[in-house]
C-alpha cells in the first residue's frame, strides 16, 4: 500500500483539526498516519516542519508525555565573591 504526500497533508490536516477540537477519535488519526507513513517511509522525509510537529503535538496528548529540551548542567561556585560578577 502506497500514499501520496498529499494523503499525508489531508491527514495531517484532519488531525491538527482534531488537536484543537480535542476529538476523540485523535487515537485512530494517529494509528491512520502511522500506516501510511510506514506502508511508504519515503513521504516522511517529505513532511515538512510544520507536518512534524502537528504529529508530535498528537503524540504528546495521546501519551500524555512531554518532550524537554537537554538540561545544561552548570558548575555553581560555593563562594561568590563581587569580583565574580
Amino acid at each position: 500500500m502506497t500514499c501520496t504526500p498529499e494523503e499525508v497533508k489531508m491527514k495531517m490536516a484532519a488531525l491538527q483539526e482534531s488537536i484543537h477540537l480535542a476529538h476523540p477519535s485523535m487515537t485512530a488519526m494517529l494509528r491512520d498516519i502511522h500506516t501510511l507513513l510506514r506502508s511508504d517511509p519515503e513521504n516522511v522525509t517529505l513532511m515538512d516542519d510544520s507536518d512534524i510537529a502537528i504529529l508530535v503535538a498528537g503524540l504528546k496528548i495521546q501519551t500524555k508525555t512531554d518532550i524537554t529540551a537537554t538540561v545544561l548542567k552548570t558548575k555553581i561556585k560555593k563562594n561568590v565573591t563581587v569580583d565574580d560578577i
